[in-house]
């Protein structure tokens, strides 16, 4: 059986920052690659540099050693055309609906009127927003803004979606919805996703593989594999023995590293 095309492959990347006079070192050696429909995430504790990673790969920062490459080719300067983006903040425009909002990559890409309504409305579906087009930004929860974000990225049908943390400034109601309807999406629609965060358990409820970094610079300790099965129900995954033995197991390398930080961690059980 052929192994899965690799999409993105991350080879000894490095980047460090200058303060003025001071150097930071963010990332240091870190190789990993992300196979197609593949669902990575990528967690430690804060400022390993899980989001300076992510940004390289999406090309809103420079590396400064190593390279990557997406479907073979060196992300240089601009990020591929292929690959979607999805903010910790919400970044919803205040003067346009939902609608508009979500219509908006599509317009930046010349989608014709007619399809690019069509497919704007199967996303509003998609989200459960309906009712709520002609709403604007300052009338909507944080849960829903956060939909309308993520559908503008996905109505462009990206094949390979970057995301930092998109769910953390939301309750965990609402966090726990949102993963449902993400695994939902992602189910049907099958895109690569590289997915930034602090929370272990999100982690596990969400992907297939996990990459733990070391506290900065930035090292990968382990890459595990999630052996949870799919679909998964989010809210009952918890409660089994297998994802209690998964997070015991990958806290071992990550508690050690918030031990080392002297910090304490955001994940939550």
């Amino acid at each position: 059986m052929a192994a899965p095309r690799v999409r993105i492959a991350v080879q000894d990347l490095a980047k460090t920052f200058s303060e003025g006079a001071r150097e930071v070192h963010a990332v240091a050696g870190v190789s990993f690659d992300v196979a197609d429909q593949e669902f990575v995430a990528i967690v430690g504790p804060s400022g390993c540099g899980k989001s300076t990673i992510l940004n390289m790969i999406g090309a809103l920062v420079t590396p400064s050693g190593g390279r990557i490459l997406v479907d073979g080719e060196p992300v240089a300067g601009r990020a591929p055309r292929q690959v979607g983006y999805v903010f910790q903040k919400d970044t919803v425009f205040p003067w346009r609906t939902v609608e508009r909002n979500i219509a908006l990559g599509l317009e930046y890409r010349g989608v014709p009127a007619a399809e690019r309504a069509a497919r704007v409305k199967e996303a509003i579906a998609l989200a459960g927003l309906q009712g709520f087009e002609e709403a604007f930004p300052a009338t909507l929860s944080g849960g829903m803004r956060q939909r309308v974000a993520l559908m503008r990225s996905l109505v462009a049908d990206p094949e390979i979606i970057l995301m930092d943390e998109p769910f953390g400034a939301l309750d965990t109601h609402t966090k726990l919805t949102l993963h449902a309807e993400l695994l939902t999406l992602w189910e049907r629609k099958r895109q690569t996703v590289v997915f930034v965060t602090h929370d272990l358990s999100e982690a596990i409820t969400l992907a297939d593989r996990i990459v733990v970094m070391t506290r900065r610079p930035g090292r990968i300790k382990l890459v595990y594999d999630v052996k949870l099965s799919r679909p998964r129900d989010v809210i009952r995954i918890r409660e089994t023995e297998e994802y209690s033995r998964e997070y015991s197991e990958i806290w071992h390398a990550l508690g050690e590293e918030f031990e080392l930080g002297e910090v304490q961690p955001k994940a939550s059980r």
